[in-house]
């Protein structure tokens, strides 16, 4: 008991920069105590004593904001970051190594007795106000992005976004760098032009990038061909952006 006390201290230090003592994390971290309290009324679920594990998890949830069944099973260094409005259900299992944000529903999609809610395998991390429903499984080490209704089951290392929820291609893209380079020198957000994203004005970024980047290549290549052929060009430096045009970049 005492060493998953420690272990579930610790792994708020590594994933929660805010953290700034054992002592904070003991008094003002309510996920922690939701998290212990819960480990007393599974233990209450468990033995037979299902009214005194419920209102152990009723007063957990009045103390911290925080609703997690007594029947729900938890893994070890469970991390609830936040954690108002998170609710959990009876049959939901998590693994080892998990993370939610607040606002996360582990919820049903049925009133059937039996299996009912989600399991997540080790390494899950389900983003602020993301619900998975359903008897389904996400599998190690996937991530659920903010917002999210998730509805099937995950595979392992996959990230979903969207209502529903939809698998994104985590592979590497043609032309990640080059945008990279293109949004780093503009000032531009790189998160904002990723192409794993579903927008639409992301996409559009994305696409100006590649473009960009393939007249900048037409461009060398001429040049390279006149100076072979003795013309001259005259070189252009192109211009640097000021602060104002920045931080307007910034605010878009």
């Amino acid at each position: 008991m005492w060493h998953e006390i420690k272990e579930n201290i610790a792994c708020v230090f590594e994933r929660d920069p805010a953290a700034q003592s054992v002592f904070e994390v003991i008094t003002a971290y309510p996920g922690f105590h939701a998290i212990l309290i819960h480990r007393v009324s599974h233990f209450f679920w468990q033995s037979g004593f299902r009214w005194l594990g419920r209102f152990s998890a009723h007063i957990g949830r009045w103390l911290t904001g925080i609703e997690i069944h007594p029947g729900a099973v938890l893994g070890r260094r469970f991390f609830i970051d936040h954690g108002m409005g998170v609710v959990i259900g009876e049959t939901a299992v998590i693994g080892d190594d998990c993370t939610l944000y607040h606002g996360v529903t582990l919820g049903g999609t049925t009133w059937n007795k039996g299996k009912r809610h989600p399991t997540l395998h080790d390494g899950v991390v389900v983003g602020a106000g993301a619900k998975v429903l359903g008897p389904i499984e996400i599998g190690q080490g996937a991530r659920i992005g903010s917002n999210s209704v998730v509805l099937k089951s995950v595979p392992s290392g996959a990230t979903v976004v969207g209502i529903p929820g939809r698998i994104i291609n985590s592979r590497p893209k043609v032309g990640t760098v080059e945008r990279s380079k293109f949004t780093s020198k503009m000032g531009f957000d790189a998160y904002g032009a990723t192409t794993d994203m579903p927008d639409p004005v992301a996409r559009a970024i994305n696409h100006m990038l590649d473009h960009i980047h393939v007249l900048d290549e037409q461009i060398e290549a001429m040049k390279t061909a006149l100076a072979e052929a003795g013309i001259k060009c005259p070189e252009h430096s192109l211009p640097e952006l000021d602060d104002y045009e920045k931080d307007r970049l910034d605010e878009i």
